[in-house]
């Protein structure tokens, strides 16, 4: 697990050892929610200093709640509101320093400061995001955009 204080050099290393520890987890498993779950957990004993990891799944046009590790959270979302339906909007990753200056924020869990969504492509389709808040101000940095775009591909061969 990684605090931002304990972040190295060889921090793309553990992502991609991260990585292949999801390959290998997923591996003969063909059930979506399932390899969900599992990778929602996995990022859950990963990271520290983290409040919410999850999904939300693309179903006639919004985004719906899927597997995740936290508290409860919204159901869903429109496609033109908060991080999670812009990242599914523009099909790219966001990184949210502080999420109070984030326009159209939703609030989920007040708790959240920070926050990083990727948006789930299989076959140029969006099949969803991944989303990961943290209580803390601007704790996902640049390497841990990249470190997740490559546990997404990983993921997707599993969808």
């Amino acid at each position: 697990m990684f605090t931002k204080s304990a972040y190295s050099e060889d921090l793309s290393a553990s992502y991609t050892m991260l990585s292949k520890q999801l390959d290998a987890l997923l591996t003969g498993e063909t059930n979506t929610i399932a390899n969900l779950s599992n990778a929602s957990a996995l990022l859950n004993q990963f990271y520290d200093q983290i409040n919410w990891v999850g999904f939300y799944l693309i179903d006639e046009g919004e985004l719906v709640l899927g597997p995740f590790q936290g508290l409860p959270a919204c159901v869903r979302i429109p496609l033109s509101r908060g991080v999670c339906g812009k990242v599914a909007s523009l099909e790219e990753t966001i990184i949210v320093p502080d999420v109070h200056a984030f326009p159209g924020h939703i609030a989920c869990d007040a708790a959240t400061q920070s926050e990083i969504v990727l948006p789930i492509l299989k076959d140029g389709q969006l099949l969803g995001v991944l989303d990961i808040d943290s209580p803390m101000i601007n704790r996902f940095t640049e390497q841990d955009g990249k470190g997740l775009e490559l546990f997404v591909q990983v993921l997707v061969k599993h969808l």
